[in-house]
């Protein structure tokens, strides 16, 4: 009989509980069927503020990737507002504090051990909207020279001009310094030489203008330059300053080359000198001796 009371004991505080909850269950049902309204409600304006932002987007920029992230961005924001107006629909503040807390609490844990992860991907962020360099444009930066092929969230990639891929992360291309070749659409030619002492330097000039007519790819509104930089050891050395069209590194290292062809064939038809680098050794007497001393006794000696 004592067992029986307790399972009758158990059954009616499970009846009162499941008619407590049922009753319960009847007086939220109004706040439910708000809460699911709400629900559908926020991912239809989420869906519509991800496809508003994914047609606009691309008059601020060209990347893709900016471009998804942003749109995948706004849809989780609006759908998590959409989210905690449901529990508090639903009375269920202390859940709401609590996932508030909770995401602070990992996004704090997060930044901690993806800094440099977090700060490319930042930098990226930044590098896509400034626009310093685009998809095409030939850069240098961090000592690597190439072609951008993508920029990435992540890094920028560049096609070396010897073919290698080099992925830069974008936090060392935004923090250092850049230089974008193809922005200007021109670039200038430096050319170093030199000629002997005794070379007339008016002569030299006129040679070197000469030779650069007509050079193939020169900018028709920058005229060729001959600049004598400095009196060196067996040559008096100039500079030879030049402009070209550049879109790619073969404009440039392409009229250098022909530049230099020309200036040697002409130098060598007016039978200008352009000197081997000349070294004086200073040898003792003594030394000289022996080996004088040692020669003369290799031929001496007999076969």
């Amino acid at each position: 009989m004592f067992q029986l009371g307790e399972i009758n004991n158990a059954f009616e505080m499970l009846s009162h509980k499941l008619i407590s909850w049922g009753q319960d269950f009847i007086v939220m049902l109004p706040n439910l069927l708000i809460a699911a309204i709400l629900f559908v409600a926020a991912l239809y304006v989420a869906r519509f503020a991800r496809r508003v932002v994914t047609n606009m987007f691309h008059r601020v920029s060209p990347s893709v990737a900016l471009r998804d992230l942003v749109a995948t961005m706004t849809y989780v924001v609006v759908l998590l507002m959409g989210l905690f107006f449901v529990l508090e629909v639903l009375n269920l503040q202390k859940t709401v504090t609590s996932l508030l807390a909770g995401v602070g609490i990992i996004g704090l844990a997060l930044g901690f051990a993806f800094q440099d992860i977090a700060a490319n991907f930042i930098s990226g962020i930044i590098l896509v909207l400034q626009r310093p360099f685009t998809v095409g444009d030939i850069i240098k930066t961090n000592d690597y020279t190439g072609l951008v092929e993508r920029v990435s969230l992540r890094t920028t990639d560049l096609r070396q001009v010897t073919g290698e891929l080099v992925r830069v992360p974008n936090r060392k291309v935004f923090e250092n310094p850049l230089i974008n070749f193809t922005i200007n659409t021109q670039r200038r030619v430096d050319l170093d030489c030199g000629v002997a002492y005794d070379s007339n330097l008016d002569q030299v000039r006129a040679v070197v203008l000469a030779a650069l007519e007509n050079l193939p790819n020169m900018a028709p509104n920058r005229q060729p330059e001959v600049m004598f930089t400095e009196f060196s050891d067996s040559s008096i050395n100039f500079q030879v300053r030049f402009w070209v069209p550049y879109q790619k590194q073969l404009d440039y290292v392409g009229a250098k080359s022909e530049a230099i062809m020309r200036i040697k064939r002409a130098f060598d038809a007016e039978g200008i000198v352009i000197p081997f680098p000349i070294r004086t050794l200073d040898v003792p007497e003594s030394v000289l001796s022996r080996l004088a001393a040692s020669s003369k006794e290799k031929k001496t000696a007999p076969q």
